[in-house]
């Protein structure tokens, strides 16, 4: 079983450890826990992780958020994965800071990068990881707190939260859409599961 799991962000030492960019967070995290390295390639950097007998092809798109579509749709076909194995990671103000959620399909909830997806793909109907980085801003300035780094607080409580998003990612190739939804997002904050037994 083969997996496109797309983590979304801008390039440029500019959006480094920005909100906007949690989704190459993860996916870096992830390839640094397992010892694999990103590849330049067509319209994204790409990198092969292997779990549990499947293949995941991590994809951080190199076309900036806002035309996250053509990186997607491109590797969907070259990798010959259905719509139904994408999972896409991105950032989401109107969830809180640390509040994971999953979900099989939807809108895109004011996300840019989720609506260009939709439009390139002709379809809502694809998993997605919304990270909360929520929506401590003054009117105006949503577009300076979404390209805002981190505050040291949010940063001390990062790591326990991205490793539970690698959780997710390797429990939606595992474990299914629909009982990975069951079992991160019942839990506020993002807190881990209980463990359980992924083959």
């Amino acid at each position: 079983m083969k997996y496109l799991v797309a983590g979304l962000g801008n390039i440029g030492k500019e959006y480094d450890n920005t909100r906007h960019n949690v989704g190459f967070l993860i996916l870096d995290a992830l390839a640094g826990a397992s010892n694999i390295v990103f590849e330049d390639r067509r319209y994204g950097f790409v990198a092969e992780y292997k779990f549990a007998g499947r293949i995941f092809v991590l994809l951080r798109p190199t076309t900036y958020v806002n035309l996250s579509g053509r990186a997607v749709n491109y590797w969907l076909k070259k990798e010959n994965i259905p719509l139904s194995n994408l999972l896409v990671v991105c950032d989401d103000l109107a969830l809180p800071f640390g509040t994971i959620r999953v979900k099989a399909k939807g809108s895109d909830g004011g996300h840019n990068g989720l609506r260009n997806i939709s439009d390139v793909l002709g379809s809502n109907e694809f998993a997605r990881l919304r990270f909360g980085i929520g929506d401590n801003f003054h009117r105006g300035y949503q577009v300076d707190y979404v390209l805002g780094r981190w505050t040291p607080d949010e940063k001390k409580e990062l790591p326990p939260l991205v490793d539970t998003s690698m959780e997710v990612i390797r429990s939606f190739g595992t474990l299914g859409i629909d009982r990975t939804m069951n079992l991160y997002n019942k839990r506020p904050g993002g807190s881990s599961p209980e463990k359980v037994e992924i083959h």
